[in-house]
């Protein structure tokens, strides 16, 4: 593409995909999860940036978007300089967004791949992490990270440990989302890591790969680059060949199907934010465990957490609830069925 040259430096692909219908109604389609602030001041996506600030050790980000989002991403990451955004034509999973950006980089690119809705509390555990996982990409090797498992979460995927490498390990096994049992079980051989989304490349090595496993949706995406336009720090692939793919995601399409995967474990306070309960949890509590955010009173509750951007809310002797008021929608439920929240009609008509 337009020369770029990342100098050594890991180069961090800022994955802005999805609509957070689980954090419905704060998370909307014209202004998803990881453009709000969520946790502090600064957005989830903002903090993604601020994570590959070093430039000693990252090289300017490039940022995976939809055309819908382009707008929020200037607004939010205007101090950032040599950001550059790469506008895919359609949604099709991580599979073809992150083989559309090793295409856009220099064969021996590292590419480290972050997802801009997560949370991650230790900066400097997520450096040593990248750090690592780095070093491993530049053997070939193609590296997740693994969270370090605080429970027996049923809402995440799994990563078995197998033979030890220089500052990893071989990825042994993955395992789709368990049920509660089946993690317990998992947790007590402490062998298993939490897939966490997070994912180091060498651009050649990741297109070799795919040219293996996914040969028609690697030649697509060269397709789509070779006729791409750039224009102010943008490139926007080709749609026709871009639009022919079949979405997929990268651990289904990569992941699973190479012999040369590797998994860094990292205990970096990580956390997806992927529902309200998740979102909770990140939050600092009162002695109570309650979260009270906006005009609040609440008697007699433990184990609540209360959001509203405007009208006061009072709640009086509740456990393990969640209300959250957003302009003229209401929601309110249980902790456990925080997962749920996706299917109401509200969240699915957005």
């Amino acid at each position: 593409m337009s020369g770029f040259d990342p100098k050594g430096r890991i180069v961090p692909v800022i994955l802005c995909g999805g609509s957070g219908t689980r954090l419905w109604p704060r998370s909307r389609r014209d202004r998803p999860k990881p453009f709000l602030p969520l946790l502090g001041e600064r957005t989830l996506f903002q903090q993604s940036l601020d994570r590959v600030s070093d430039r000693s050790v990252f090289a300017p980000p490039l940022i995976v978007a939809g055309e819908g989002h382009v707008r929020l991403i200037e607004e939010q990451a205007s101090q950032v300089e040599g950001l550059r955004v790469l506008v895919e034509p359609t949604a099709k999973n991580t599979a073809p967004a992150i083989a559309l950006a090793a295409a856009s980089l220099p064969a021996d690119a590292i590419m480290l791949v972050c997802p801009s809705d997560h949370y991650i509390e230790y900066r400097d555990a997520f450096v040593a992490g990248a750090k690592g996982a780095a070093a491993l990409a530049r053997e070939g090797y193609m590296v997740a990270f693994g969270i370090e498992p605080s429970n027996p979460e049923t809402g995440y995927g799994y990563i078995r440990r197998g033979e030890a490498l220089r500052g990893g390990h071989r990825i042994a096994r993955f395992v789709e989302k368990p049920d509660r049992e089946t993690a317990e079980r998992l947790l007590q051989t402490r062998d298993y890591v939490w897939n966490g989304g997070i994912f180091a490349f060498r651009a050649g090595a990741l297109l070799e790969e795919l040219h293996r496993h996914r040969p028609e949706m690697a030649d697509l995406i060269g397709e789509s680059i070779q006729q791409a336009q750039e224009s102010d720090a943008k490139i926007m692939p080709a749609a026709p060949p871009f639009t022919r793919i079949v979405g997929e995601s990268i651990d289904y399409a990569l992941m699973e199907n190479t012999e040369c995967a590797a998994v860094v474990s990292a205990d970096m306070g990580w956390s997806d934010i992927g529902n309200w309960d998740a979102l909770m949890a990140a939050r600092p509590a009162d002695p109570e465990g309650n979260r009270l955010a906006g005009p609040v009173d609440a008697v007699e509750c433990r184990n609540v957490m209360v959001d509203s951007d405007g009208p006061r809310v009072s709640v009086v002797g509740i456990e393990d609830a969640i209300v959250v008021i957003d302009g003229d929608e209401v929601l309110v439920m249980s902790r456990a069925a925080a997962q749920s929240v996706g299917k109401l009609p509200g969240a699915l008509a957005q």
